[in-house]
């Protein structure tokens, strides 16, 4: 490809921060001597979900250094998912590079994926980890664990080990922009939209800074917000338990009539009985709850409010 092609061509990258006082003009740093050698017109979207700390002035102060920045300034913290959502949105360029402020998915790739994304005509180029250094142990094998579930009770493939971290070009970006459903997960969506999609292996690096703000809790919902929005198993699972107690209860119940019958006894069995009603019970409360992790999810649906508000703009 000739350089005067290459120059004609717009690649954005998205970078989503919240709190990252700390990080935040590093990632600029590496980003900025990666790209400056490769000669394609680049524009950096910083995307500040509502920071609490220094990060709004520092991602100022980047915009009038360098005017290949552009700052997004939402009203408040609307969340990873929506942060990212808001600079897909916004995105520009003939292919778009999502990048986490922290370092964790180094900016030395940005290279390579241009290279895959132009070489193999590939539409999405995802990083998949090979080690996940700075994780403990229990994270690493939870999020193992989450994915390999995912993908048994869900019709679509989503890599193992991947995160946000990817490139993808028009096509896959304007396809992502329509699917505007208010819970998501958006390694979900990267990985339902199809079209050709090949993965970048590397190891994963720990923060160059400051701390991690997913916390377990965070994790766990997330997890909930993939497993609904791409399975309808949990609610399947549900009607099956009640099925099979259901016949269990019937032949239980033709047995201990039967039983009277035959010989008289009284049903003594008070403990047995106990547990039983606490079991049911126990089975009750849990199908109630799916149920209302689908029915919740469907209420914020109905209710179509905007996945963001924008504070301001710099451009």
């Amino acid at each position: 490809m000739s350089k005067d092609k290459k120059n004609k061509e717009l690649i954005s990258i998205i970078v989503p921060c919240y709190n990252e006082e700390d990080v935040v003009e590093t990632c600029h740093a590496a980003i900025a001597e990666v790209i400056d050698p490769l000669g394609f017109d680049f524009e950096i979207i910083y995307i500040n979900d509502g920071s609490r700390d220094k990060t709004e002035d520092l991602l100022n102060a980047l915009h009038k250094n360098d005017k290949r920045t552009r700052i997004i300034h939402l009203s408040r913290n609307f969340g990873k998912e929506a942060a990212m959502t808001a600079g897909i949105d916004h995105a520009k360029g003939d292919a778009v590079i999502i990048l986490d402020a922290d370092l964790q998915d180094p900016p030395d790739l940005i290279p390579e994926m241009i290279r895959m994304w132009q070489e193999k005509n590939a539409d999405v180029v995802y990083g998949q980890r090979l080690q996940r250094e700075g994780e403990t142990w229990f994270k690493r094998k939870s999020a193992h664990a989450f994915y390999k579930i995912i993908n048994f009770i869900s019709a679509v493939d989503i890599p193992l080990n991947t995160g946000d971290f990817r490139l993808m070009n028009r096509r896959a970006v304007d396809a992502l922009t329509q699917l505007r459903e208010h819970h998501r997960f958006m390694k979900g969506l990267f990985a339902w939209i199809g079209y050709k999609q090949i993965a970048l292996q590397y190891d994963r690096a720990p923060r160059v800074a400051g701390t991690t703000k997913w916390n377990y809790v965070q994790l766990w919902h997330l997890a909930l917000e993939g497993i609904t929005g791409f399975s309808m198993t949990p609610l399947r699972i549900a009607g099956f338990c009640g099925l099979l107690i259901s016949l269990f209860a019937f032949a239980f119940g033709i047995f201990i009539i039967l039983q009277t019958l035959i010989s008289g006894d009284r049903v003594p069995g008070y403990p047995s009985l106990m547990v039983m009603i606490s079991f049911l019970s126990g089975i009750q409360l849990l199908t109630i709850g799916i149920l209302g992790e689908y029915i919740g999810r469907i209420f914020g649906e109905t209710k179509n409010r905007p996945l963001y508000f924008i504070e301001k703009t710099l451009d």
